[in-house]
């Protein structure tokens, strides 16, 4: 697979738009000083290569009362029964994020809940999908970094 060569002014593009994904081309190019045809032309060059795909919206779940959150490590009775597990994971909305892993667990769940009593509801309807032997649950008192900046930094300095 070949790499794209991202150039500084593609670095500074996508480090407004990791920011806010909404922000207009016209308000780059002023901030950059260059064109909003750059802009245009840029991003769609990095769409069609893959290197930006889509744009998100990111809900403070916080503020909409979903406060509690948890990992959650799923150990399979056998490994035949991912798919159908992963299944059965699909349809609990509380689930945000899960990861098919190698190691202790075969699946590893970000959870989200209003308190523990719904925490404790999604933990037995995970408990209850025919092939999952048993979970192991961490409980996160404060997210302290969630930097979506530094990352890609690092790749740019390597680049």
């Amino acid at each position: 697979m070949k790499k794209f060569i991202l150039d500084e002014v593609d670095h500074q593009i996508l480090d407004v738009l990791i920011e806010n994904a909404r922000t207009p081309f016209t308000d780059i190019a002023k901030k950059l000083s260059i064109s909003a045809g750059t802009v245009h032309v840029r991003v769609k060059k990095m769409e069609d290569e893959g290197v930006i795909q889509g744009s998100t919206l990111t809900l403070d779940y916080q503020k909409l009362g979903y406060t509690f959150i948890a990992y959650i490590g799923v150990i399979l009775d056998k490994t035949s029964k991912i798919q159908n597990v992963l299944n059965d994971l699909q349809k609990i909305p509380n689930i945000t994020v899960a990861y098919v892993t190698a190691g202790t667990y075969s699946v590893f769940c970000k959870i989200r809940a209003k308190d523990t009593n719904e925490a404790k509801d999604v933990l037995y309807k995970i408990d209850e999908i025919d092939g999952v032997e048993r979970t192991e649950t961490t409980i996160a008192f404060e997210e302290i970094i969630n930097d979506r900046k530094r990352l890609m930094h690092a790749i740019f300095k390597e680049m």
